[in-house]
């Protein structure tokens, strides 16, 4: 896999190498990680015996969702109260048969069947209604979807390839973006109770990767190719474009979040060496998380206090999930892992 398409990477491990599970252990724990203020809860996945286990680490202890029968992922954790939900799939046949579905509390809920693919890729709870954001195989096409505690509501019609990659709900309204195909190229796109807003226009693939809602405005991630056919890290808001990087290199966002007049972002960016550097923005002004010596990504944020966490990946052999608490670097799985997500509880 080149390190020039990132977005392959991703989605590749989030549709080919998805989760399964019915196990809730505790197990490794990471190096000293110690905060007595917070609970920071990753999700992601660990290889064990060549089989990638669904897992959440709380504050550097891995729980596993999955037995490793099977390939499995938790590609998005979310939590309430004393309750940890966890998006994600199950491989039931090596590239096919893949299911979508969420634990909570370690206990999987299966929301397709596995006659065809399908990707379950972020949740959001609010109240007793659990939303989670995916997609599911017709006739060789994506359809982007979410389900409302099991129900599937389709965001597209299977005419063109669509995913959801992310969700929000506020009230009675439920966002959800993501990317399907106009004009032959993925144009990044989030729907508003199911009514579909490109916020490309097709010309160029592009790609919204995260919805966070703040008062009256929509904010979404995500990147968009250039004329010279880089990805340009970018943010919306209500629609209108801000651009991240200048497209002279690679560039994607991955995450968004906003608090109070601060709207972070999360992400990676070439450089000259030709390596991934995991980054974040705030308000545009970025920080850099990896030193540039090996590719990095972030790809989830979360802000608590006055602290900023993010959580990724490195490219190393093999690549090691870890979070950032700042620009700290936390690893957390050993072997192959990856993470996906992050949550963080103040106690």
């Amino acid at each position: 896999m080149g390190k020039t398409n990132l977005k392959n990477r991703l989605f590749g491990t989030m549709i080919l190498l998805l989760a399964t599970g019915l196990l809730f252990n505790s197990c490794r724990k990471g190096d000293d990680i110690k905060d007595e203020q917070t609970d920071v809860y990753v999700a992601g996945f660990e290889t064990i015996n060549n089989k990638n286990v669904a897992t959440v680490w709380k504050n550097g202890t891995a729980i596993r969702l999955s037995d490793g029968t099977n390939h499995a992922a938790a590609n998005s954790v979310f939590v309430q109260g004393n309750d940890v939900y966890a998006a994600g799939s199950e491989q039931l046949v090596y590239l096919t048969n893949i299911v979508a579905k969420y634990w909570k509390n370690g206990t999987a809920i299966p929301l397709t069947d596995g006659t065809t693919n399908a990707g379950a890729y972020s949740i959001f709870v609010q109240g007793n209604d659990v939303y989670v954001a995916g997609y599911e195989q017709v006739d060789s096409k994506g359809v982007a979807k979410y389900w409302k505690n099991g129900v599937a509501t389709a965001l597209s019609d299977g005419t063109e390839n669509a995913i959801a990659t992310s969700i929000f709900v506020r009230d009675n309204d439920v966002y959800a973006a993501g990317y399907e195909t106009i004009n032959g190229n993925d144009a990044a796109t989030v729907w508003k109770n199911g009514i579909a807003t490109h916020l490309t226009d097709g010309t160029r693939s592009a790609s919204a990767t995260s919805v966070f809602v703040h008062g009256n405005n929509v904010y979404v991630s995500g990147y968009e190719q250039n004329s010279s056919l880089k990805s340009v890290a970018k943010y919306w808001k209500n629609g209108t474009a801000t651009t991240l990087t200048d497209g002279a290199t690679n560039a994607h966002a991955f995450s968004v979040l906003v608090q109070g007049n601060d709207v972070y972002v999360s992400g990676a960016e070439f450089n000259s060496s030709d390596e991934f550097v995991a980054k974040y923005w705030k308000n545009g002004t970025p920080t850099a998380l990896g030193d540039g010596t090996k590719s990095t990504s972030a790809v989830s944020i979360f802000v608590q206090g006055n602290d900023v966490y993010t959580a990724g990946f490195d490219y190393g052999s093999p690549s090691t999930a870890k979070y950032w608490k700042n620009d700290t670097a936390i690893p957390l799985g050993g072997a192959y892992s990856e993470a996906s997500s992050i949550y963080v509880v103040k106690k």
